[in-house]
């Protein structure tokens, strides 16, 4: 299954490329270009984002964008060429929250092979509770776990990120946590 459109031309020279696995051994197909013989590598985009926490209360965001619009969602997106995933993550927060907060360590890790994504999502503190929502995002607000509108949750990966939240804060130990969603 194809997860993105393929490749169909060499970003060196421009020619049209083939699918086959190269001549250097490796044992996966790839794009090869047959002019000037680039092997082009498709690889999993990096989804970064935060947990914003205050007090008892996590930070959920209403998208204004698709996919999901209108759904609730922890700030994340795209990590861009030249940052850390920590810095796309802040930056995500910044954007989509317009919330000050402290980072903290990182939380989950989930892999998201059927889109081709990896999912990382970092604690941070809030350090206020007043938000200035960026045009992605409707409405920013803080919810505690009895409060979370669980059936307008936007992604699986922010579902399954938020019970691991709130279950290690009832336990009073933070750890990292990997999982698989296939």
């Amino acid at each position: 299954m194809s997860i993105r459109s393929p490749i169909k031309h060499c970003r060196n020279c421009g020619a049209a490329v083939v699918y086959r696995l190269p001549d250097d051994g490796d044992t996966r197909e790839r794009a090869v270009c047959p002019a000037c013989n680039t092997i082009h590598y498709e690889n999993p985009l990096n989804v970064v984002g935060t947990v914003p926490h205050f007090g008892e209360r996590v930070l959920l965001c209403k998208r204004n964008i698709e996919p999901a619009w209108g759904k609730w969602t922890l700030p994340a997106g795209f990590m861009e060429l030249g940052e850390t995933t920590a810095d796309g993550a802040a930056r995500e927060t910044d954007e989509e929250a317009g919330a000050q907060f402290e980072m903290e360590g990182l939380f989950t890790v989930i892999s998201v092979p059927r889109v081709g994504q990896v999912h990382l999502f970092f604690r941070a503190r809030l350090l206020s509770d007043v938000f200035a929502p960026g045009h992605e995002t409707i409405d920013a607000r803080l919810f505690r776990e009895d409060e979370i509108p669980w059936d307008e949750i936007a992604f699986r990966t922010v579902k399954e990120t938020l019970l691991r939240f709130f279950d290690d804060r009832r336990r009073g130990r933070f750890e990292v946590h990997t999982l698989d969603i296939r």
